[in-house]
């Protein structure tokens, strides 16, 4: 059986589920709308926990605020339910695809069959919808996919129950209950105010403090766990920006295209203006990640390398704050 669902590919898992769900329940919302209104603009630096064997850095908040903060701001009901029961698991998507119902599942990356092997990995907030089921496999749209793809019963369990950090516990998540009418103004100042107080939170490890933390750091690392670690903890640094998810340049390029989209909404210039000064952070992101790249790879000429990415870091932190700062202000 085929639902009628519309796959769209999106920069972002989450943001891509939480917008394509939505729109087929007619509520046309853009992956940025979804990414703005879900305060998904974050920084947080946890040196005390350890994923991949590097201190854990996020560019996110964590899995399923997005989607839940969308729906509380814009009056939708999200039904989310997770599992020990893998025959359950099983059955609640059965039921849903019967009922017409397209499910939005988190699941683990790395045994992801249709994922390129240089993107797995042990990762298990990833996002996907399930839209049907045809024979043994089941219809799957995977929003950073070009195509629709499909995974059979066995391998979509698999990657449901995936073990470690995060783990999806076959969660499955889905709109209830969609308002008549929406109050978009109201929902997009709340979101942008919630994000400048996450980026200027006076917390050591959050938004800009955190940023300014890890700048820090990567000065200590070289002689604190040896050149060899300090460029693993470069590396898993740029994994986390720019391959999973789009981390931190792309994010700030989604959010450029969310207050662009908010400023029309808002019938506010100033927030055209942010657009512009954010994408232009976004490449200052991407060029941080560039020389980050280089070391690991050793592939830089030039001294005292760590100092340099430290120095880079320092001046996004003091760009970063000043933006947040202009925004708030123009809310």
């Amino acid at each position: 059986m085929q639902l009628e669902f519309t796959h769209q590919q999106s920069a972002h898992c989450e943001n891509g589920v939480a917008s394509n769900l939505l729109k087929n329940k007619g509520i046309q919302i853009s992956e940025p709308m979804v990414f703005g209104l879900g305060s998904g603009l974050f920084f947080v630096y946890l040196p005390f926990i350890k994923v991949n064997h590097a201190p854990a850095i996020s560019y996110r908040p964590l899995p399923g605020l997005i989607f839940n903060r969308v729906a509380k701001r814009l009056g939708i009901k999200i039904k989310r339910i997770k599992f020990y029961d893998k025959a359950k698991a099983q059955q609640v998507l059965e039921q849903n695809i019967e009922n017409n119902i397209p499910s939005g599942l988190q699941v683990g990356v790395y045994h992801l069959t249709y994922f390129p092997d240089e993107y797995k990995f042990h990762f298990n907030a990833h996002n996907l919808v399930v839209y049907g089921k045809e024979g043994s496999d089941f219809l799957v749209s995977d929003p950073v996919m070009e195509q629709v793809t499909r995974l059979t019963e066995s391998d979509l369990e698999r990657v449901r129950f995936a073990k470690g950090a995060f783990a999806p516990k076959g969660q499955i998540y889905y709109p209830i209950y969609i308002p008549e009418h929406i109050e978009w103004q109201k929902a997009i100042k709340k979101a942008i105010k919630k994000t400048c107080n996450d980026m200027l939170a006076p917390v050591p490890i959050i938004g800009v403090r955190g940023m300014r933390m890890v700048a820090k750091s990567i000065l200590k690392w070289p002689k604190k766990v040896g050149v060899r670690k300090a460029n693993h903890y470069l590396a898993q640094m740029v994994r986390m920006q720019e391959e999973i998810g789009t981390g931190g340049g792309g994010f700030r390029f989604i959010y450029a295209a969310f207050l662009q989209e908010a400023s029309q909404i808002l019938n506010n210039p100033e927030l055209k203006e942010l657009s512009i000064e954010m994408t232009r952070i976004g490449d200052l992101w991407r060029d941080f990640a560039v020389e980050a790249a280089r070391v690991y790879k050793k592939r830089s000429n030039q001294e005292d390398v760590y100092k340099v990415l430290s120095d880079l870091l320092l001046d996004l932190a003091d760009l970063e704050e000043q933006f947040f700062r202009k925004l708030k202000k123009a809310v």
